[in-house]
């Protein structure tokens, strides 16, 4: 047989090879092939090999590295994802395959059983044994549970021959038991628009508390019904046990769980169930748009709007867009579901690319909670302190009536900032432009860009003064302390994603919530995410202008979601919700808009806004980041990146100092290019960029569609 030459890309910078095979394979088989001295896994490939290699120097393929293929949707996406964000198709393979976890079949099931064979004398522990295994073969894990052998016993045993390991079979799973939803009218309006099949985009928008949870698990019943597998998005792991649990009872079956929290083996063996298609519903985070489902037929990005979706490091990309991409690949239905959605979605369901569905009242029949502003230039707190009058009378007014209270404040920690006010020194991370945070509860000044973490100090290390040490402005922490101060018999609850702890203490903090443990929550963002608390009727916003004037093009609307969606906590259950913002700037469009209620004169204002400064979707934005340990190194790249930028039809701004000007110890220099919707934004960036060779030490960082601008 004449050897054939095949493409393989490699999860690797080399990318795409040539090699030739002396067995037939095919696009999509994971082979073994050599690079220099090692064996490595790599993909065939849809594209055609190099002819002109000489074939005296090709190497042959060593064979298939698994029983798992990828399919032809997964590499499309592959091709598109690497195409779109300017990345080497390798590293986006890399996502794919996770350094080959899973590629190899999973070992088989064993347990131990009894022989027959009897030992010289049967000692009690040897008993316990016995019986424990008289109902039939038992894991080792088990047996020792059950038996109370210790394991030398258990090892002496089987080199006795008295048990053995036998092989088990997988038990068959038993059929589900699905509970049908109770619907409402809107909710059944909206199902029907949902249960479609091929591709389409769908915004499914509700007022918080509409249930639009319910109405997306009817798209996940319509392809669970076709034979076909289920994907739902996630913006924070701390919603994944919300939305499993509510899975579990719609379907009878507890979908996978796929996140950074579950261990090295749960995350293979979920790899193989989505490729053997066994893993019939997967709910993730953003990572796993990257699974290889066998069958995938509907895709839900659930608060669609959320920043968390956007990977800023190595591949960059946007899983909300890439959902929408991995979908049209494959043929099928993409659920974009939000009670805010991002002003991109609004605009692109407004011209018809994406139908939209609208959920206009909560789905218990409650209102929406009526929100009123504090103007903290007439009613400020006390000195030192950050809870208005207002907001004090409010918390008391709930407690009284046996009702839970939140204070909002989007910011982690005690204090954003520590000064010594003996010689003014400021606590400042090593290696980013960016001031420590303090932690009070851990005793840490930790950095919130890089990690970096040292103790807080009893003296100035500047000056040497002790007692001086004073923290600048509130943390949820600070904000706390206050209301244990003002509110002595509350049970208070911080609910923030750096709990001491982790996620099973995060969980732990939020079922006490959610059963009426506690009187007061204060929180992060976290709690703006989907949480239904049956107590909580009044929110205040600590800070309602946080975020508001950083500059960020997008600043006004994620302030809009955010207090949107933390507002809307309240009086899920139980009418009478009411909220208030405390705010310097009660005549800004968005706290205009909250107190109002007219959000969609605020996506007008925003659309029109976006329109006239020539922002997406109406053009298309990617920026260019530059850095390097030496600042001058980076600044001279960045410069002659903008001498040779392209003239025709596309505007660069910059360089201009990142706004985060330090990270991580490299300078940074950021270009921002424009262009229209039509033009091929990527290929003339490519052309562009290989006219600048990368020296040294610098690096360059390409993203495609920006959502943050530090």
């Amino acid at each position: 047989m004449t050897a054939a030459r095949l493409s393989v890309l490699l999860p690797h910078r080399l990318g795409l090879l040539t090699y030739v095979a002396q067995e037939p394979y095919a696009p999509g088989d994971v082979v073994a092939v050599p690079l220099g001295a090692r064996t490595v896994v790599g993909v065939v490939w849809d594209d055609a090999p190099d002819e002109t290699l000489d074939a005296a120097r090709l190497k042959p393929i060593k064979g298939r590295a698994s029983r798992v293929r990828l399919t032809d949707e997964l590499r499309a996406f592959v091709d598109f994802l690497a195409r779109y964000t300017m990345t080497e198709r390798g590293a986006v393979l890399k996502m794919v395959l996770r350094n080959g976890e899973g590629l190899a079949d999973a070992p088989p099931q064993t347990a131990l059983a009894l022989t027959g064979t009897e030992p010289e004398r049967w000692t009690p522990a040897r008993t316990a044994v016995r019986d424990a295994l008289a109902a039939g073969p038992l894991a080792r894990r088990e047996l020792t549970a059950l038996s109370g052998a210790s394991p030398a016993v258990i090892t002496g045993l089987i080199k006795a021959g008295v048990i053995a390991e036998v092989a088990v079979s997988e038990p068959e799973r038993p059929r589900p038991t699905e509970v049908p939803p109770e619907l409402s009218p809107d909710q059944a309006e909206a199902v029907g628009a949902l249960r479609e099949t091929g591709f389409g985009v769908t915004l499914l928008e509700g007022v918080t508390g509409s249930g639009k949870t319910e109405v997306y698990f009817e798209a996940v019943a319509a392809a669970l019904e076709a034979g076909r597998q289920a994907l739902v998005l996630m913006p924070e792991i701390a919603l994944t046990p919300m939305v499993t649990a509510r899975l579990t009872r719609r379907f009878g079956e507890a979908p996978e769980e796929w996140h950074s929290e579950r261990t090295p083996a749960a995350r293979v063996a979920l790899w193989r169930a989505a490729a053997t298609g066994e893993a019939r519903v997967v709910v993730g985070a953003r990572s796993a748009l990257f699974l290889p489902f066998s069958n995938l037929g509907v895709i839900v990005v659930d608060e669609e709007h959320d920043p968390s979706f956007k990977q800023e490091d190595g591949v960059i990309y946007s899983a909300r867009d890439m959902a929408v991409a991995r979908a049209r690949a494959a043929g099928i239905p993409v659920v974009l579901a939000s009670a805010t959605p991002s002003v991109e979605t609004r605009i692109n369901a407004d011209l018809g690319r994406y139908r939209r569905v609208v959920l206009p009242s909560r789905h218990s029949g409650t209102s929406l909670p009526t929100i009123q502003a504090v103007d903290l230039r007439r009613a400020a707190p006390p000195r030192g302190e950050w809870l208005s009058p207002p907001v004090r009378r409010a918390v008391t007014e709930a407690l009284e009536k046996g009702e839970q209270a939140l204070l909002f404040l989007n910011r982690r920690g005690y204090a954003p900032l520590t000064v010594c006010r003996g010689c003014g020194h400021r606590f400042h991370c090593p290696n980013c432009a960016a001031s420590l945070v303090d932690h009070r509860f851990r005793a840490r000044l930790v950095c919130h860009h890089c990690g970096h973490e040292e103790a807080r100090p009893t003296s100035c290390p500047q000056c040497g003064a002790t007692d001086t040490l004073v923290p600048c402005g509130p943390g949820v922490e600070r904000v706390e302390e206050e209301a244990r101060a003002l509110w002595p018999a509350a049970r208070c609850e911080v609910l923030s994603s750096d709990l001491g702890g982790g996620p099973k203490a995060l969980a732990e903090a939020l079922e006490r919530v959610e059963k009426g443990e506690r009187d007061i929550i204060v929180g992060t963002q976290l709690v703006a995410k989907g949480f239904t608390f049956p107590r909580l009727q009044f929110v205040a916003v600590v800070d309602a202008d946080l975020g508001l004037e950083n500059g960020d093009p997008r600043a006004a609307e994620r302030t809009f979601q955010l207090l949107t969606q933390v507002t809307g906590r309240a009086g899920r259950v139980h009418s009478g919700g009411r909220a208030l913002l405390q705010t310097h700037a009660p005549d800004h469009p968005v706290i205009r808009a909250m107190v109002s209620g007219d959000g969609e004169a605020f996506y007008q204002e925003e659309t029109d806004a976006r329109r006239d400064g020539g922002l997406p979707p109406f053009q298309r934005l990617a920026s260019v980041i530059v850095s390097a340990p030496d600042r001058a190194e980076a600044h001279a790249h960045a410069v002659a990146l903008a001498r040779t930028a392209p003239m025709d039809g596309v505007e660069v701004l910059g360089p201009a100092e990142a706004p985060l000007a330090v990270l991580r110890g490299r300078h940074r220099f950021r270009l921002l290019v424009r262009a229209p919707r039509t033009t091929p934004l990527q290929s003339i960036m490519a052309a562009w960029l290989d006219q600048v060779p990368v020296e040294g030490a610098v690096r360059r960082s390409v993203d495609i569609d920006p959502q943050s601008f530090l």
